[in-house]
């Protein structure tokens, strides 16, 4: 399947009071870290970044660009959608850079459930992970009504489009602890981030 991958670093980082891109795990940045765990897909790797955004130094994959957000300071939606507008790939993976421990099996198997399907997005009894998901380029269209329409929630557009949840007894099969979805707000989470990488 032709994929590539998005990355959303452009949020403000309000909770933890700074840029969550530029942080460190092991002395390595979130955001490259996050680019170093999708490398085995060997494909392009699109950073949608907010305007005048300071990134940490970023190497080790020849197939990666920089966008800057379409709708400046629209949350996560709008991150979606600039990525997917900049891709050249009808599917695109979908992950925010403040996840530092992404499971590469896992990802492969939403990559390979998401045919015929707009978007494929994890699923734990009530709870969504759409930071952590599939989309295809399907969504531009609904994702841009709502951005116009100044819907900026990522749960609008899921009546628009046809998904595939993952539900948690799939993911189970290859991450059971969830660390897949572990993210980093607060200062408390990049401690614990910190130990767990240590750990993991």
């Amino acid at each position: 399947m032709d994929i590539s991958c998005i990355v959303l670093a452009g949020g403000k980082g309000l909770r933890l009071g700074r840029n969550k891109a530029t942080e460190t795990l092991n002395r390595t940045s979130l955001l490259q870290r996050a680019i170093s765990q999708l490398s085995f897909l060997n494909a392009d790797i699109i950073i949608v970044v907010a305007a005048d955004q300071s990134l940490p130094g970023l190497n080790g994959h020849s197939r990666l660009r920089i966008v800057t957000d379409d709708y400046p300071a629209k949350g996560p939606l709008a991150g979606i959608y600039t990525g997917l507008t900049a891709s050249v790939s009808f599917y695109n993976l979908v992950v925010a850079c403040d996840m530092p421990f992404l499971n590469g099996d896992l990802l492969r198997y939403m990559i390979k459930v998401a045919d015929n399907y707009d978007a494929v997005i994890p699923r734990f009894g009530n709870m969504v992970e759409p930071l952590h998901a599939v989309y295809s380029r399907n969504c531009i269209t609904p994702l841009k009504t709502l951005l116009n329409q100044g819907n900026l929630s990522v749960y609008e557009l899921f009546p628009l489009v046809k998904i595939r949840y993952v539900e948690a007894e799939e993911v189970d099969r290859f991450d059971p602890q969830h660390l897949s979805f572990f993210n980093i707000n607060t200062e408390s989470d990049l401690e614990r981030a910190r130990q767990l990488a240590g750990e993991v």
